[in-house]
């Protein structure tokens, strides 16, 4: 894909991303959007449960001229979520936008989906968010206003050709926190929207979905399914998300962005 050159679109901005590393070498939608919010102008606060994922997408952002630091914490728990913000204020003097981007899976049915394994999923997917949004919100209001930016999934909306019920229904629950939010803190100053990615090209892909042996025809058959005829990359990701984010989409509240090659128009089947 082509990256827009930068031109300051958020710049001054102060960015939190919530999931800014990466699970392995590549481009995850999270360490994307941390690197173009970063050259687009924002300082940017990456936060990783893991400080070498954190870490590499901050020296990333270093190497390029860019403004971030890094901040470990995992967001299921309510005051980790409260002192990524905090940590926030105390380097950046503020926040403008709240990007969320962490998510997890496990494949299974509704009869055969673990109580233990429904929670997990919840959990991060959508406790995670809860508990961050809690706490960003009054700080935006306080700042004027500004933007929440959830990544959600096309199999939120539509089924796939197998079954993911946490995740599906845990994301789907996301869009509705979207929305609720927007809702709420319209008349306040903050949009909140979702990007909802299709077939993407990730290093969470090929770690937890497209595990097989030979990931060329993993890619291959995935990518048959698109109109498009391609999968879409962790800079499609970014480059909507930052849309949503950035003053150009300042009448934009309450959406579901599909970024799916045409997938759900044409197609009817989710990405998983």
């Amino acid at each position: 894909m082509k990256i827009t050159a930068p031109s300051g679109r958020v710049a001054g901005k102060r960015v939190l991303v919530i999931g800014g590393g990466s699970v392995g070498p590549g481009w995850g939608n999270g360490k994307a959007a941390a690197v173009l919010y970063a050259r687009e102008g924002a300082d940017v606060v990456v936060v990783d449960r893991s400080a070498d994922a954190a870490q590499a997408t901050v020296e990333l952002i270093h190497e390029e001229g860019g403004r971030a630091t890094a901040h470990i914490g995992d967001m299921t728990d309510p005051q980790a979520a409260q002192d990524a913000v905090a940590a926030t204020v105390n380097s950046l003097g503020g926040l403008d936008i709240l990007h969320f981007n962490i998510g997890i899976s496990t494949r299974g049915g509704i009869v055969d989906t673990a109580l233990e394994d429904w929670r997990k999923v919840f959990a991060v997917n959508l406790d995670a968010a809860f508990h961050v949004t809690q706490a960003a919100l009054p700080v935006l209001e306080q700042d004027g206003g500004g933007a929440i930016v959830y990544i959600t999934t096309l199999a939120a909306h539509l089924n796939g050709p197998y079954a993911y019920v946490g995740y599906e229904t845990s994301k789907a629950a996301l869009s509705r926190l979207s929305r609720s939010v927007a809702a709420e803190y319209a008349a306040r100053g903050v949009r909140s929207n979702t990007v909802v990615p299709g077939m993407i090209d990730t290093p969470h892909v090929h770690a937890h979905v497209a595990t097989s042996g030979d990931g060329a025809a993993v890619a291959q058959a995935r990518a048959a399914q698109v109109p498009m005829k391609r999968q879409g990359t962790g800079w499609d990701i970014a480059e909507a998300a930052l849309f949503l984010a950035s003053d150009a989409a300042g009448f934009i509240t309450g959406v579901d962005l599909r970024v799916d090659g045409g997938m759900s128009i044409l197609m009817g089947n989710a990405a998983i």
